[in-house]
């Protein structure tokens, strides 16, 4: 009998957002931005010169690397780029997790770590959040092998004060801390502004949301040079030419575009803000979200059958359905439009 499986590297993988493909559906199930790139990303791609295409990428990333640097007052050697933050994330985990104590990270948090953990044979823990969903700082001053946390969190949407971040770097010089801050640009606060003071901090930012490239597949890093040399020495090992031409022309045109960023950034947090107060009014309740997206549960009507029967309307959510968050949707701000036919649903399903 073939014994080939004892040998097989097994782990239960991480399970995307549905990706539905209806005319009429309002899509507000996977984060994305509703909004297109920014002017400046169509031009740059319309004037990519195909002939280039045969020719192997630039390793380095060398335009996107000085870009983000200089649109976050760094230097080049403190950035890192990778395909979505996903990528960068994978490589940080490879490469800065390689201790025998466990790896701490929320029981409620991006589903991607505990896979990556496994997937690598990193030992984890992983701290409750309290019962309004909030990381607890003290849970992390603890003997461990690194920290890991969305800022905000994800799938709740609550913020981390930045103070509270810094005191829990404070209690882990010895090991690596990351922030993930895939949404930050949504009303947070990034930790940026911290790495000049600690060289064990990583900050991770993606394109996927703010920037409207999720389909580009664009992330980055941001650090203290000597851990940016070390993630570069793992991507290097493992695929010199991780991104594309097409990717690095887009990412560069969407960093440029300041001003069209805001605006859109600026879009969203207001209709964030709207949808929260018709939520409230409709008997849902949910944290302060500071990311684009609610997570909220009803008074009386179970999260499972509002999923159902918005779907039956080609209005598509995320539910979870398992533990402390059985009971609440999580919602992506779509267009105010998107929104309001959102609402309009939930004020005729509910009344």
């Amino acid at each position: 009998m073939s014994t080939w499986e004892d040998n097989v590297r097994k782990v239960i993988p991480y399970t995307p957002g549905e990706q539905p493909n209806q005319p009429d559906m309002i899509k507000l199930n996977t984060n994305e931005n509703p909004y297109p790139p920014a002017p400046g990303v169509e031009r740059a791609l319309r004037e990519l010169e195909t002939d280039t295409l045969r020719l192997y990428p630039d390793p380095t990333a060398g335009d996107l690397v000085h870009a983000i640097a200089e649109r976050y007052h760094l230097k080049d050697e403190q950035v890192f780029v990778g395909v979505g933050s996903d990528d960068v994330l994978a490589m940080s985990f490879l490469t800065f997790f390689n201790s025998e104590k466990p790896v701490l990270f929320p029981d409620i948090t991006y589903s991607f770590y505990d896979v990556w953990a496994d997937l690598f044979r990193i030992p984890y823990e992983r701290p409750a959040l309290d019962e309004d969903f909030h990381i607890r700082k003290e849970d992390y001053f603890r003997e461990n092998g690194g920290v890991i946390f969305p800022n905000p969190n994800a799938p709740t949407g609550v913020e981390l004060p930045l103070e509270d971040v810094e005191d829990i770097i404070c209690h882990n010089r010895d090991v690596i801390v990351i922030v993930d801050e895939a949404y930050v640009d949504f009303g947070g606060t990034s930790a940026v502004s911290l790495i000049e003071k600690y060289d064990n901090l990583l900050v991770v930012q993606t394109f996927s949301k703010s920037r409207s490239l999720a389909g580009m597949r664009i992330g980055f890093a941001c650090g203290n040079a000597k851990l940016i040399k070390y993630l570069n020495d793992v991507k290097y090992s493992f695929n010199s030419y991780t991104m594309d031409r097409t990717a690095l022309a887009a990412g560069v045109a969407a960093v440029k575009d300041q001003e069209y960023f805001e605006e859109t950034c600026n879009k969203i947090i207001e209709t964030r803000e709207w949808t929260k107060k018709e939520l409230k009014a409709l008997g849902f309740s949910f944290q302060d979200s500071k990311s684009n997206f609610i997570f909220a549960s009803h008074e009386t009507c179970p999260a499972a059958e509002l999923f159902a029967a918005l779907r039956e309307k080609h209005i598509y959510v995320r539910y979870f359905p398992k533990g402390r968050t059985e009971n609440f949707l999580r919602i992506t701000i779509g267009t105010r439009e998107e929104m309001q036919k959102f609402i309009d649903f939930l004020k005729e399903y509910l009344k």
